[in-house]
């Protein structure tokens, strides 16, 4: 059951990682919901998205805790921590917040890890309709490098699908429209993710309705794996965890240039959240503080992020974000390239310059450019019209809004340090 001609757009949301790392509540998580339904769902953001331990009642700001308590049922099913999540109790699970957050018009994500809890197997309980427990399903040699939660399962046990079907229906059934999957493709465990597209592809079948798939890290995740990845996921990390450094920026300019020409309704290559606003509050690294990326290095993310038709979600606690970051979040002239085009690649890379170019479909497509300067002085940089676009009525700069003249046939803009001009190209 291929997962294609899913979206015809990539995902957008709030997730609580950047912000909250192992902590975030429900009033946090809801506190996001309304400021994203009030502020930015007008142009497309629609789903808050609550990141790992939500099943944890030890969870710390800075990292993960060895052999950690977990709250599951007699299932070995995961169960939010009624501390956190006080609408969780008497077994509700994220039933209410899921409601809470459908009357917002918005959708609700969780974050789940490969395989099942270590301590649902040591106490090895029964798994419904099958003569199985859960200590016979686990892989116990199969364990994340980074987080000890979990054994993987076997997948070669007939019982380990059948867990698993109903795992997922257990969490799309609290009205979950979208599960972030972890320590899937780093390494790449080809039968866990096809395990989970069938369990998913079983929850919709019931509920009658959609859910988006995506999976991390994407720690140097081969190509080889895109047609594997199209069938099973919607949207899939192409690198590991990226913070609020210009390097870290820097280095997706490569990954997306490999992976972008594959991004559409197939699936969506995801080159991570953006450490946008106000971040770091309780997170897994650093302390609170506003982003340190700058406002040039912020538009060049989210330049990119478009050109390149990355899922947009972002880790800043969204009512304590400074408007000028909110403002960038909701322009619709950069958001038009992430909903509308097509195409979107590298076209040039040279020294410090890099050349990106988009398109909408039709008789007469409208073409992006984004110039970026990687290099840590402003520059002047020129290009020949013909790079992009054969010729042209009017060029824009997206950003600003104001017209860019090309002389003789030459776009020559100033471009910041670590900054980018997005133009709009309009057909004659």
């Amino acid at each position: 059951m291929p997962r294609s001609d899913r979206s015809a757009r990539p995902p957008m949301g709030w997730n609580s990682w950047d912000s909250y790392g192992t902590t975030v509540t429900e009033d946090e998580v809801l506190a996001n919901a309304r400021f994203m339904a009030e502020h930015m769902a007008h142009v497309g953001w629609d789903t808050v998205v609550v990141d790992i331990q939500w099943f944890e009642p030890t969870a710390r700001a800075g990292g993960y805790n060895d052999d950690a308590p977990l709250c599951f049922d007699h299932r070995g099913f995961l169960q939010p921590v009624v501390g956190r999540f006080a609408s969780a109790a008497d077994g509700a699970g994220f039933a209410p917040l899921a409601a809470a957050v459908h009357d917002l018009g918005l959708k609700l994500g969780v974050h789940l890890m490969r395989g099942i809890a270590r301590r649902a197997v040591e106490a090895d309980l029964p798994v419904d309709g099958t003569s199985y427990s859960t200590s016979d399903i686990a892989d116990t040699a199969s364990t994340c490098p980074w987080n000890s939660d979990n054994y993987g399962l076997d997948h070669s046990h007939p019982g380990a699908q059948v867990w698993l079907d109903a795992m997922i229906d257990h969490v799309v059934g609290w009205g979950v429209d979208f599960l972030k999957v972890d320590d899937m493709l780093a390494p790449y465990h080809a039968d866990a993710v096809e395990a989970l597209a069938l369990a998913v592809h079983r929850a919709e079948e019931k509920y009658g309705r959609k859910v988006t798939v995506s999976l991390s890290p994407g720690t140097d995740l081969s190509l080889a794996h895109l047609e594997h990845l199209r069938a099973h996921a919607d949207m899939w990390r192409i690198s590991d965890d990226l913070w609020d450094r210009w390097e870290d920026v820097h280095d997706q300019l490569g990954r997306t240039a490999r992976w972008a020409p594959h991004a559409g309704p197939a699936g969506w290559p995801d080159a991570d959240m953006l450490p946008l606003g106000r971040i770091g509050l309780r997170a897994e690294r650093g302390e609170p503080r506003d982003s340190r990326l700058t406002t040039d290095e912020r538009r060049t993310m989210l330049t990119l992020w478009c050109l390149a038709r990355s899922p947009l979600m972002v880790g800043g606690d969204l009512p304590t974000s400074d408007p000028d970051t909110i403002a960038d979040l909701t322009h619709a002239g950069v958001l038009e390239v992430l909903h509308r085009s097509t195409g979107g690649r590298e076209l040039l890379r040279e020294g410090d310059t890099v050349l990106w170019a988009a398109a909408t479909e039709g008789h007469a497509p409208t073409r992006w450019a984004g110039i970026f300067n990687t290099a840590p002085d402003p520059r002047r940089i020129e290009i020949p019209l013909t790079s992009v676009v054969a010729a042209a009525a009017g060029v824009t700069d997206v950003w600003s809004g104001q017209p860019v003249a090309v002389h003789d046939g030459v776009i020559a803009v100033d471009v910041p340090d670590h900054g980018v001009r997005l133009l709009r190209l309009d057909p004659r």
